[in-house]
């Protein structure tokens, strides 16, 4: 059935006019309404072009282009709306920026930098051109291939301000992420010092060299250089704390001088390339004065030549007197000046000049034959391979910029992957194209020339660029002006993010600002890190540190996706398509290598810094849980090792207790016995597996809420007690049956317990724990038939705690049964506690009258020395009425056993086979020597108290015996009681595995 409204129409000159759009509209509200959505079109479906021509809407995103990361706009939104309401003001549109205004602009603006403008020539001539073209080509890979990761990874799902901070965090967790994150924050910071050092060197230098507070003139050597680095921390500290005001006041004002700044890096790069062009068809006039193989400094001479002609007269010239001492043409001259001929060369042959087969190699830097000359073009710095692939990789970074931004984008998940993988191709070929054309161009000792001396003192690319030099110098001045803001518009924004993600204890404070949010304490912090750039002073020094950090943050970036794609993880469903985990590995490959190619120390240093926020937010404990990626290797890795566990049984040498801890608790799910956890501490030390597990009786749809309640009770308890383990609570119908589930069914794969800790029954002797008795006897049956050790404490709650220190005392073994170890193994597990460390260790066995005790006791030292283990021996000589038949007979067979199988030399399954014929065997001839019952005697009861049970109910129960209370045998069979500790032993690498 179909709804059909008509509305109510009016008649104008014949036609039906609709008066109001809305159903059950009166005049009054039509009015008020109709305003809400005049100018708004309503349309389903509409053409761009209807609406706004293309020129007009380019115009338009034009004039509010923003390199901003988001963020920023809401800060500044909000300063607006505290200067008052505004009524003519617009409601906030949803993001409407593209991939062009959005991502590609963005990226070509921070990527391209002060190192194009002011090293790119010197890189080329001291590097040659094949050397600088290897060099820029491997930064750009790098870069590509960290694109091409962070765009699987961006289009994952959203990505806030932050950046490459939570692509990280929510790929590999908080740890990771915070540590690359800081590194993140000081790579932006420092990004930010470079390019205020770019900025005064352009402007002490090229602009006004008049400016300089330590005047350089005259100075020479390291002289000079230091003047000129003391120029740069002045006038550094001075625009840093400019820079810093400006974002301080506000980033809408950065924000309006964007497009100024994007401009001059694009009209700045177009010069360079129309200069190229000009070049080939009419080459500037840049002659260049060289001595022999020497620039020599333009100030040097007014004629370059050594004696010129006047009225036919030969006279010495200016340079003549620079390298001479006197004006006589027969003057004492300098050695290398008298050896050498000058000749001038022009600067800029041009492009078809083909000097470019003659700058492909590396070329040494050319000195002065001494430190105190001030005639010829100096090196400041030793230069190598290495160095100049530290000084030049900041000038690919920035390719972050679209990420930072998405969302201010229309559709991230497109223009991410598209803006930022076309600006990485654009500034790669501007790069590898401008190493060719400069080593086509320019001659190498001009190349070489780092700051132009040899030139008039003009930036060299500047001298390639049309119409003028300074459309370069102006340019690049305002460029890295740009840059620097934004760096430092940036950075405090990323350490914001940091700090109020709360991972990092100790930055909590920098996530506070003003009221509209903005970061005013992380500026702060920022601009304090930005100084000890500025104190460094040389950008060549300053450009290696920054690319530690970015270096190590795309390398996480990489292993971010690498892990994911590897995984496979169910969440991992990016929308970019071209990626693979072998281009991620690659990407990672390339970013360690180039830290250690550019500097090992500092990459040592940056991965030190990295570590140690790592292991601070790991001690700290990090509450953030991001389904990150390294739970996800550790979830493979368990399997993995589940899965080799379940290959075999574990070597005697390995065999160390797995203890599942049987416990009850009361009607508030609270256990009843605690001090049995400090017991399993000490027997565990947090090694091993540990289970700890207890009963619900009843239903599980009934009584799953109290299985909760007890689970936690267990761990808190465990929490407490310090026992390093996992919990396990079953609900059944009964204790006998939970108590049978938890000992089939702990553990998992070939990670299971093979011992059973369980107390003695408290008052089993009283009629009212019948019950409870049967239930002990029950579990003895089923470790006995699960082949388990059991272990039985006494009067646990006498034993000590976790906080108790003996400082003297001694753990007493009595060895009566010889079970293959197990009671060696248990003093030595304890004695590694500190609460049982300082005890000695006696060992008791027991001897027949027909025994030779002492030839016992030199065995059993022997014994125990091959063990290693420090103990005490004591042999105790019994009569054969105090020796039950079952303790007498399962000593005859371990004995008989272990002597058989050395003689048999049996294989392993054999001797599986014929360990249980023994066994059966001995079994027999029991039941047919006592076919009624057998009286075991319990140690650690007063007098000689025995339980009387049928042969296939008993089992052996090893008593530890109580911590105040030693049972010593006398010849009488009694019992005298003596002051103890409890017990201890050493691997049981030379004896059998326990096996009950």
């Amino acid at each position: 059935m179909g709804l059909v409204h008509l509305s109510q129409c009016e008649l104008t000159d014949g036609n039906p006019k609709e008066s109001s759009p809305f159903i059950n509209s009166s005049m009054a509200s039509d009015m008020e309404k109709s305003q809400q959505y005049d100018g708004k079109n309503m349309a389903l479906f509409e053409d761009e072009m209807d609406t706004s021509p293309m020129v007009a809407s380019l115009l338009s995103s034009l004039a509010n282009y923003s390199n901003l990361p988001t963020g920023s706009k809401e800060h500044e939104e909000a300063e607006n709306n505290e200067e008052g309401p505004r009524p003519s003001k617009k409601p906030i549109k949803a993001p409407q920026l593209g991939t062009l205004m959005g991502v590609y602009l963005p990226c070509i603006q921070n990527i391209f930098g002060v190192i194009l403008f002011l090293r790119m020539t010197w890189m080329v001539g001291i590097g040659g051109v094949l050397g600088s073209f290897i060099i820029v080509f491997m930064c750009c890979s790098t870069t590509m291939l960290t694109a091409i990761s962070m765009s699987a990874i961006a289009t994952n799902g959203v990505v806030p301000a932050g950046g490459s901070y939570y692509m990280i965090s929510r790929s590999l967790g908080p740890e990771f992420g915070g540590a690359v994150g800081i590194c993140f924050y000081l790579g932006t910071t420092f990004a930010g010092a470079m390019y205020i050092l770019g900025c005064i060197e352009i402007l002490l230098i090229y602009i006004v060299p008049q400016a300089a507070i330590f005047k350089m003139e005259g100075l020479e050597g390291p002289e000079a250089e230091a003047a000129l680095l003391n120029n740069m921390r002045v006038y550094g500290s001075l625009v840093l704390g400019l820079m810093a005001l400006v974002v301080f006041v506000g980033v809408k004002y950065v924000n309006k001088l964007a497009l100024l700044f994007l401009a001059c890096v694009i009209f700045s790069i177009l010069a360079v390339y129309a200069g190229v062009i000009k070049t080939a068809i009419d080459p500037p006039v840049f002659p260049v004065c060289i001595l022999g193989n020497r620039t020599l400094l333009t100030k040097a001479y007014d004629v370059c030549a050594k004696t010129v002609e006047l009225d036919n007269d030969t006279v010495p010239s200016q340079l003549w007197r620079t390298f001479c001492d006197s004006d006589a043409l027969n003057a004492t001259c300098d050695e290398y000046f008298s050896n050498n001929n000058v000749t001038e060369i022009q600067g800029i042959p041009g492009v078809t000049s083909g000097i470019l087969a003659g700058t492909q190699g590396p070329q040494a830097n050319k000195t002065g034959p001494s430190p105190t000359s001030n005639r010829y073009v100096m090196s400041d710095i030793t230069s190598f391979f290495t160095l100049l692939v530290g000084i030049y990789f900041p000038s690919v970074t920035g390719i972050m910029a679209g990420s930072n931004r998405s969302g201010d984008l229309r559709d991230a998940q497109k223009s991410i992957p598209i803006g930022t993988i076309a600006a990485i191709s654009t500034t790669s070929i501007v790069y590898m194209s401008s190493v060719i054309l400069f080593g086509a161009c320019i001659e190498g000792v001009v190349l070489r020339d780092k700051f132009g001396e040899g030139v008039n003192g003009n930036l060299v690319i500047g001298t390639l660029a049309w119409p003028s030099p300074w459309v370069i110098v102006i340019g690049s001045f305002f460029s890295t002006c740009g840059a620097g803001l934004q760096s430092l518009t940036g950075a405090p924004r990323l350490l914001q993010a940091i700090s109020r993600d709360g991972i990092i204890p100790f930055l909590r404070v920098f996530g506070h600002g003003k009221a509209n949010g903005e970061p005013t304490w992380a500026l702060l912090l920022t601009a304090g890190i930005c100084e000890i750039g500025i104190i460094i002073a040389s950008l060549d020094a300053v450009a290696p540190i920054l690319s530690m950090f970015f270096l190590m943050c795309y390398m996480f970036v990489n292993l971010a996706c690498a892990l994911q794609t590897l995984l496979r993880t169910p969440n991992w469903r990016p929308r970019f398509k071209f990626y693979h985990w072998a281009l991620s590995f690659l990407g990672m490959t390339l970013c360690l290598s180039l830290m250690f190619i550019c500097s090992w120390h500092y990459a040592i240093i940056a991965m030190g810094i990295a570590t140690c926020i790592y292991k601070y937010i790991e001690f700290c404990g990090a509450e953030k849980e991001w389904g990150d990626g390294i739970r996800g290797i550790s979830l493979s890795a368990a399997r993995f090792a589940l899965m080799r566990l379940e290959e075999g049984p574990p070597h005697t040498k390995n065999w160390r207790p797995q203890i599942l801890v049987l416990v009850s608790v009361d009607a508030e799910q609270n256990v009843e016995q605690p001090r049995i956890l400090s017991l399993t501490n000490q027997l565990k030390a947090g090694k091993g597996l540990t289970i700890v597990g207890t009963n619900v009786v009843g239903t599980f749809l009934n009584n799953y809420a109290d299985a909760q309640r007890a689970d936690q009770s267990l761990r808190r308890l465990m929490e407490t007690e310090r026992v390093k383990g996992f919990s396990q609570v079953v609900i059944s119908s009964n204790l006998r049956d939970g108590t049978s589930h938890l000992v089939q069914v702990g553990g998992l794969g070939g990670l299971k317990h093979n011992t059973i800790l369980v107390s003695w029954p408290q008052n089993w002797k009283h009629p009212d724990s019948h019950l409870r008795l049967k239930d002990f006897v029950e579990v003895v049956r089923e470790t006995t038939i699960a082949s388990l050790a059991l272990l039985v404490p006494k009067n646990i709650a006498s034993y000590p705690s976790n906080g108790e220190r003996f400082t003297e005392g001694h753990i007493d073994v009595w060895w009566i049964v010889h079970d293959g170890g197990m009671l060696m193994l248990l003093p030595f597990l304890l004695r590694q506690h500190k609460v049982w460390r300082k005890c000695k260790m006696r060992i008791f066995t027991v001897a027949q009258m027909d025994d030779n005790s002492i030839q016992m006791k030199k065995d059993l030292i022997t014994f125990l020395y091959h063990l290693r283990i420090d103990a005490a021996v004591e042999v105790v000589e019994m009569h054969d009425s105090d020796v039950s038949a079952y303790t007498y007979e399962k000593t005859l067979v371990m004995e008989q056993r272990t002597l058989i199988l050395k003689q048999m030399h049996l294989t392993k399954n054999e001797k599986e086979r014929e360990i249980q014929s023994i066994t059966d065997v001995s079994r027999g001839s029991i039941r047919r020597k006592n076919p009624t019952s057998l009286r075991v005697p319990q140690i650690g009861e007063e007098g000689a108290s025995v339980a009387e049970r049928p042969e296939e109910e008993v089992h052996q129960i090893i008593p530890i015996p109580d911590c105040e209370v030693q049972r010593t045998w006398t010849d009488k069979g009694g019992a005298k009681d003596q002051s103890q500790a409890s017990a201890g032993k050493p691997e049981p690498s030379d004896t059998d595995a326990p096996r009950q």
